[in-house]
C-alpha cells in the first residue's frame, strides 16, 4: 500500500481527460494536477523547448513525493519516449504507449490512423510504438493543430458547424487509407469524439489515451501493491498562469466540479511550493 499521490502533468488542460478516467478508475486516490498554462502550447515547440519544460514539470511533481508520474501530453510522450521513465526512481507514463498497445491490440487489419499536434505528428514516435508490437502496421499520421484551441474555447457540441468543418479538412487525409483504428493522440481530442467519428466513420474504433493511461497505471500500481486502499481520494490543482479561469474551462474535461482550489505555482522556481501543498 502507498497512500502518496499521483502526479499528472500536461501543457494546459487536455491531461484533465487523464484525471477523469484515473478518478473512476481509482476513487480511492489522490491526484495532483500541474497544468503548465503559462506556457501552452507544447505542440508547437521545437524538441528542445519541450523537453526542458518536461523535465521541469517532471521534477516539480517529483518534489511533491508523489508515488507516480503521468505525463498526460501527447507531445511531451511522443518526444521523450522512452526516456521519459529513465533515471526515476518511481514509476513514470506517457499517454504515447498505453494508446499504442491498445491500438495494436485492437486494429483488425494493422491500418492505424493517428491525429495529434505537430510535434507529436513529427516525431513519428507512435508509428515505431505500434511497429514495435505488429511490425506489419501501416501508421498515417495527420497534425491537427487546430482542435486543441477550439476545445479550449468550448466549440465541442457535437452538431458545431466550425469544429464540423475543420474536422472536415483535417480528417480527409484518411479518406483513400482505409483505416480500422484512430489514435486520438492528443489528450484534448477526446471531448469531440463524436464529431472525429462523423468523419471517419462508425467503423473505425477510436482510441482514447486518457482512458488507456488511466487503465495502464491502475495496472501497473496494482501489480507494485502501491494502490492506496482506504477513504476518499482527494485531488489537488496547479498551474502556471490564469488560476482564476481554471476551474471553468477545467469543468468541460472533467464531466463535474473541480474539488479543490486552484494554485499557480512557477515551475522554474523551486521556491515556488512553499506554501503550497
Amino acid at each position: 500500500m502507498d497512500n502518496r499521490s499521483i502526479g499528472v502533468f500536461d501543457s494546459g488542460l487536455g491531461g484533465l481527460t487523464v484525471v477523469k478516467e484515473l478518478s473512476l478508475l481509482l476513487p480511492k486516490e489522490n491526484i495532483i494536477y500541474f497544468g503548465d498554462t503559462g506556457r501552452v502550447p507544447y505542440g508547437t515547440r521545437s524538441r528542445e523547448t519541450i523537453l526542458k519544460y518536461a523535465r521541469q514539470d517532471i521534477d516539480l511533481l517529483a518534489s511533491m513525493d508523489v508515488k507516480m508520474i503521468i505525463a498526460a501530453c501527447g507531445t511531451v510522450s511522443a518526444v521523450m519516449g522512452d526516456s521519459l521513465s529513465k533515471g526515476m526512481d518511481r514509476p513514470c507514463t506517457g499517454v504515447l504507449l498505453p494508446a499504442a498497445q491498445a491500438a495494436a491490440a485492437l486494429s483488425a487489419t494493422g491500418r492505424i490512423g493517428v491525429i495529434g499536434t505537430p510535434a507529436t505528428v513529427r516525431s513519428g514516435a507512435y508509428g515505431k510504438a505500434i511497429r514495435s508490437i505488429r511490425p506489419e502496421a501501416k501508421v498515417i499520421g495527420r497534425d491537427c493543430p487546430l482542435f486543441v484551441p477550439l476545445v479550449e474555447n468550448g466549440y465541442i457540441q457535437p452538431d458545431n458547424q466550425i469544429t464540423h468543418l475543420v474536422a472536415e479538412q483535417y480528417l480527409s487525409t484518411f479518406a483513400n487509407e482505409d483505416i480500422d483504428t484512430l489514435i486520438l493522440g492528443c489528450t484534448h481530442y477526446p471531448l469531440i469524439r463524436d464529431i472525429i467519428a462523423a468523419h471517419v466513420g462508425s467503423d473505425v474504433t477510436l482510441i482514447d489515451p486518457g482512458y488507456e493511461t488511466a487503465k495502464y497505471a491502475a495496472n501497473l500500481l496494482t501489480r507494485s501493491n502501491m494502490l492506496r486502499e482506504e477513504g476518499e481520494g482527494s485531488e489537488k490543482y496547479y498551474v502556471s498562469d490564469n488560476p482564476e479561469g481554471f476551474s471553468t474551462v477545467a469543468a468541460q474535461f472533467l464531466r463535474r466540479e473541480v474539488r479543490s482550489d486552484v494554485v499557480k505555482i512557477d515551475p522554474e522556481n523551486p521556491a515556488a511550493l512553499k506554501g503550497t501543498r
